[in-house]
């Protein structure tokens, strides 16, 4: 009996944490669906990082259903292959054209394999995407690891510095002359307010002295404002734009390396469908970057909730942005 009357307080609580919830983060998607267009992004390819599951599902979801040709970079085929079909009969069965279809305005989806740990992939990918793709209109740099516990990339990189900051880093630079050349183009680099928590140690961007998961997350996310920054003052009349954004808390599997206690975790799972976003709530802000004329021509801002959003003054420091900058070129081998 005491464990049915708990179940129902907590059932109660949570439909009440989920109304209330409701009033904050609905906004946002019904911003941009409400005035959305359904071919806003007809005839413009839009290469997606980490695009098979998360926050990069949903943002290709949003951008297909705009008309664009959506190029997922995953570093599972195979998985990326299955996200892919879901994504197609989702769309045909909302009442859509299937992706790739002469009918109405959906796009195309293309599925391609690209490894951020690895520099050796990001060099191959982007090899192949500038054989077989003519244009680039849109880059967005999504997928992210999470506070995984100490290990390195193919490299010898630091793994969350490595694949959020550095694989990213040449991934982009590879690309830039294709997006120049695609040009008016954008750039959308996904960060997270966890930056608030970071610094960059250039005595030890590896984490080779101490390692602590939470704050290297906190540093690989910093280097993503840092990097936009300078990249938006490098690109400055070239009609290519850079931003970055936090998308706030998500319900994705990008916490699969923090371990709940058992018998916390339905307490957990309470809250975050309370109080966090759904992947498509969360998504808003990268589709709002990557498509809205409201941004056409912004650079170098960070963005929360399709607004933009004040940086601390560790986020705007030039010095260390262009230092920064130098020593990641050194390290994915761009400079000898």
């Amino acid at each position: 009996m005491a464990i049915a009357t708990v179940a129902a307080l907590l059932a109660a609580l949570g439909g009440a944490l989920w109304l209330a919830a409701r009033r904050f983060v609905g906004p946002t998607v019904q911003r941009l669906h409400g005035g959305g267009n359904s071919g806003l992004m007809h005839g413009k390819t839009v290469l997606i990082t980490g695009a098979n599951s998360g926050l990069g599902r949903a943002t290709a979801a949003e951008l297909l259903r705009l008309g664009a040709r959506v190029i997922m970079g995953c570093r599972d085929r195979d998985r990326a292959e299955e996200a892919a079909g879901q994504l197609r009969r989702e769309l045909r069965q909302a009442g859509g054209p299937e992706p790739g279809s002469d009918a109405g305005e959906a796009g195309e989806l293309v599925v391609k394999e690209l490894d951020l740990a690895s520099l050796r992939s990001v060099r191959a990918f982007c090899q192949e995407m500038l054989q077989e793709e003519p244009r680039l209109d849109v880059l967005i740099n999504n997928a992210g690891i999470f506070q995984c516990p100490y290990m390195k990339t193919e490299d010898g990189f630091e793994m969350q510095f490595g694949v959020n900051h550095l694989g990213h880093f040449l991934l982009t630079n590879l690309l830039l002359g294709l997006l120049k050349s695609s040009a008016p183009s954008r750039i959308v680099v996904v960060s997270s307010k966890l930056y608030k928590y970071g610094d960059i140690n250039f005595e030890d961007l590896n984490s080779e002295q101490s390692y602590n998961k939470s704050f290297c997350y906190s540093r690989s996310k910093l280097a993503n404002i840092l990097f936009t920054r300078e990249l938006a003052r490098r690109l400055e009349g070239t009609n290519v734009t850079v931003n970055v954004l936090h998308p706030g808390i998500v319900r994705t599997n990008l916490g699969r390396h923090i371990h709940i206690p058992l018998l916390v975790k339905p307490l957990f799972n309470l809250v975050s469908w309370a109080f966090f976003k759904s992947p498509v709530e969360g998504a808003q802000t990268s589709v709002y970057l990557a498509s809205s004329p409201e941004v056409e021509g912004v650079s170098g801002k960070y963005f929360g909730d399709c607004k933009e959003v004040e940086l601390l003054p560790k986020a705007m420091d030039e010095s260390v942005a262009r230092k920064l900058w130098d020593i990641s070129e050194v390290m994915v081998g761009i400079l000898k």
